[in-house]
């Protein structure tokens, strides 16, 4: 048992400096020597609340001044030698003990940006929020410098206030806390206990005071950049370009911050993982693009917004006549510019705005006969919008009204959806309640408004070794948030409960170990089915040796009715789907270890003659040096008499499904070369091959079952064969500016004739008359506006 006084909140006071420290690890200024140290840290994970060994203590000061606030943490180890100091790119920890530095400007236990630093020098930053928990995708530009000695390692830390967010008033009292990863035995100490018995970190920081009367410069970044691209593709010239463009950082106050991008450019963002998708619904991308990645926090509130929205697929489909064909479509939407201002005021009212301008985009259309060409839009001008509010109370509470809107010019699809969310907890973090209303009004024409709403309640105990919840969800017909967020389903009401347990310490067998069952039911609105009712149960754990391993399985012992499947919007129809069982299995070694594995087998099987599924995952990594490490995974997965959609007879209104094998091969390899913190280099490769042979056609009845038909014909076997290498050189050569080379060779071939085979489609999509080539160098520089001041004054 820890003692009653780690449960209170620790203090540490900021010592002010008027000689200039010089980051490089070593604490010769004479400001360290009057500091006094935030020690006596406290284990955090898996053992809570264990004090820290004498012999590996850690001893934190603070210094300020008016440009920024600094760190200089000293980690003892009595055994220096077996430190863990894989290099690594920026954002990824690697094999590293670390040291991390948690702030909170407003102290009101709900944000923290945080700032960590490994052994070999490597940054992070994130930013921390308890509804949203870390969001690596926030960058911030701070310096630190480490030092491997022979009583441990230090690390000097140097964090601008313009990476933070804090209040105007002249006597700063912030949230703080400082994080130890002793990488070696995987434990994690904290200066402030963090009780993992509450799902609450925020609130459990210490406190910084001592920060008075600093006068912060402006707040003005210019990131001007220039890019070269060398196209090379098949049956195509060669093509050049180049491009330029700015990005704006503006500190409209200590609080508040303005983003923009003046002609943007990601033609290096990270390729998408497209898979062969035969299911109802889209697929779902990650965001690849930094300006949508970085700090939107606020804006993912009320998951009303998908960003890949903003500058994706056309929303207007072209009409052509008997006589002419799309020559030309395009499949992106360019983006004109965007920018977003986000901030909180001293009572906790946090504000976001976000807008983006996307141009008009045209498609060419060919008449066959006569060879002439017009254009038809398929994207108007388009203007996208969101605003946040977001009030926080009580240290640990919430309540939010968001808003997204959507306008193209003319007669284009407009659409409008808002939400009020709240987040309330117990003033001990034992209990929460939480829910939301949301309002949707999409005008498809000038006459036509269609409108919707949902809601959601939730309960649950958020403490302790057992945990519970339960809630219910109702989304009516018309709910339609697709235009800037994503949306699968609507028109059914859901009611679900889980339980939890979990170990608070470790036990003779198990470092880690937690439990979970979930019940989860759905109801179609009108018609009162079921569409799902499944219970899951997952298992994960770690033992002694750092070995992660668990399972789980869902099933879903009653028939469903799937009303998705058939395509059939204003129609109720829809498809019976048998009872299923599917299980599965996870292994992962301690990536301490040079060598490493995660191991992934699955299985799954349905009320249904021949109808299976089965697959694992399987990953081996090795480790060579600090600096270059390779990962190889391969994925498959079999699906045996799996039933889809395959078409549709407009004039009977028959609908058809197929009975078909699915079978996926996905192999990939991740490699690094890190050469030092600042530089490196990467390689990303991945073949992805799925295909879908059909051996039955079916009617669907009215009441979901099928009936054998001759009357479609048509062949519906599919593969999908995908090919995407990556290799690139990162340099940051100066904070915040960084040279960036990218070669990229990519092909995607979608085919109804096809053979099988792994080599055989490799080989084929990789054929020089497949690939496209892309070569490019781009260029980003950071200019501080106070640094051009004291220039032009000096």
């Amino acid at each position: 048992m820890y003692s009653f006084l780690y449960s209170q909140k620790k203090s540490v006071t900021s010592v002010y400096s008027n000689e200039k420290i010089t980051i490089d690890g070593i604490f010769n200024e004479g400001i360290w020597a009057k500091a006094i140290p935030a020690k006596d840290f406290v284990m955090w994970m898996p053992g809570n609340g264990t004090a820290e060994p004498n012999e590996k203590r850690t001893e934190v000061k603070v210094v300020y001044d008016n440009e920024a606030i600094y760190f200089g943490a000293t980690m003892y180890d009595d055994e220096p030698a077996k430190i863990l100091k894989e290099l690594s790119q920026r954002d990824n920890s690697g094999i590293a003990d670390r040291i991390g530095i948690f702030l909170n400007g407003y102290n009101d236990g709900q944000q923290e940006f945080s700032f960590l630093v490994s052994a070999a020098g490597v940054q992070e930053d994130f930013l921390f929020t308890e509804s949203n928990g870390e969001d690596s995708s926030w960058d911030a530009i701070w310096e630190s410098k480490t030092q491997i000695t022979d009583f441990g390692w230090t690390a000097e830390i140097r964090i601008p206030y313009a990476a933070l967010r804090f209040s105007s008033e002249k006597k700063q009292t912030w949230g703080v806390n400082f994080i130890r990863d002793f990488r070696r035995a995987r434990t994690f100490y904290s200066w402030n206990l963090i009780d993992n018995k509450i799902n609450s970190r925020g609130n459990q920081e210490g406190i910084l005071e001592g920060i008075e009367n600093i006068v912060t410069p402006t707040r003005l970044f210019l990131i001007p950049y220039t890019s070269f691209y060398l196209n090379s593709r098949p049956n195509q010239s060669t093509k050049y370009d180049f491009k330029g463009g700015l990005d704006i950082k503006y500190g409209l106050n200590d609080a508040f911050t303005l983003d923009a991008i003046l002609v943007p450019d990601f033609g290096q963002a990270a390729f998408d993982n497209v898979i062969l998708n035969l299911g109802p619904f889209e697929q779902q991308f990650n965001e690849n693009r930094p300006f949508f990645n970085e700090g939107t926090e606020l804006f993912n509130k009320g998951d009303l917004f998908y960003s890949r929205r903003i500058g994706g697929n056309p929303s207007i489909s072209p009409q052509v006549s008997d006589d002419e064909v799309v020559s030309s479509n395009p499949s992106k939407i360019n983006l004109l510019n965007a920018l977003k201002i986000s901030g909180r005021t001293k009572g906790g009212l946090g504000v976001g705005v976000l807008n983006a301008v996307t141009e008009k985009t045209e498609a060419i259309i060919t008449n066959n006969l006569t060879g002439e060409t017009r254009k038809a839009i398929v994207e108007p001008l388009a203007n996208y919008n969101a605003l946040v509010l977001d009030q926080r109370f009580g240290t640990n509470s919430s309540v939010s009204f968001v808003n997204t809107n959507v306008t193209r010019n003319g007669s284009g699809r407009d659409a409008n959806v808002s939400a009020v969310l709240f987040d309330l907890n117990t003033k001990k973090n034992t209990y929460n309640l939480s829910g939301d209303y949301k309002f949707s009004a999409v005008n498809e024409t000038s006459s036509d408004t269609k409108i919707g709403y949902t809601s959601r309640l939730n309960f649950g105990e958020t403490s302790g070794k057992f945990q519970y919840g339960f809630g219910a969800e109702y989304i009516s017909k018309d709910f339609d948030k697709d235009d800037m967020g994503i949306q699968f389903q609507a028109n059914f009401h859901s009611l679900y409960s889980n339980w939890s347990y979990r170990l608070l310490k470790p036990t003779n067998t198990f470092n880690m170990f937690d439990i979970y069952v979930n019940l989860y039911s759905e109801f179609d609105n009108r018609t009162g089915r079921i569409q799902q009712g499944m219970l899951n149960l997952n298992l994960n754990s770690m033992n002694k040796k750092n070995n992660y391993f668990g399972g789980g399985f869902n099933t879903r012992p009653i028939k469903t009715y799937d009303f998705y499947e058939p395509r059939t919007q204003n129609q109720m129809r829809f498809l019976e789907i048998p009872e299923v069982f599917n299980a599965y299995l996870y292994f992962s070694s301690n990536y301490n270890n040079k060598f490493a594995v995660d191991i992934n087998p699955s299985f799954g099987i349905a009320n249904e003659k021949g109808r299976t599924g089965y697959g694992f995952s399987f990953s081996p990594r090795y480790r060579f040096s600090n600096q270059f490490s390779l990962n190889y995974t391969i994925d498959y997965s079999q699906q045996n008499n799996n039933l889809g959609y395959v078409g549709n007879n407009s004039s009977t209104k028959e609908i058809f499904m197929g009975r078909r094998d699915r079978s996926t091969y996905v192999n990939s390899i991740q490699s690094k070369f890190t050469i030092n913190s600042d530089m490196n280099l990467n390689l990303s490769l991945r073949h992805y091959l799925s295909y879908a042979i059909y051996s039955q056609y079916y009617s669907l009845n009215n009441d979901g079952t099928l009936k054998k038909t001759l009357n479609f014909t048509e062949n519906s076997d599919s593969i999908f064969n995908a090919w995407n290498l990556d290799l690139s050189y990162s340099w940051w050569f100066a904070p915040g500016s960084q040279i960036s080379i990218l070669y990229r060779n990519n092909a995607a071939l979608f085919e109804n004739e096809f053979q099988q085979g792994i080599s055989s489609n490799l080989r084929k999509v990789i054929d020089k008359n497949n690939l496209d080539n892309v070569f490019s160098i781009s260029v980003r520089y950071f200019i501080d506006y106070n640094s051009l001041k004291s220039k032009k004054s000096s």
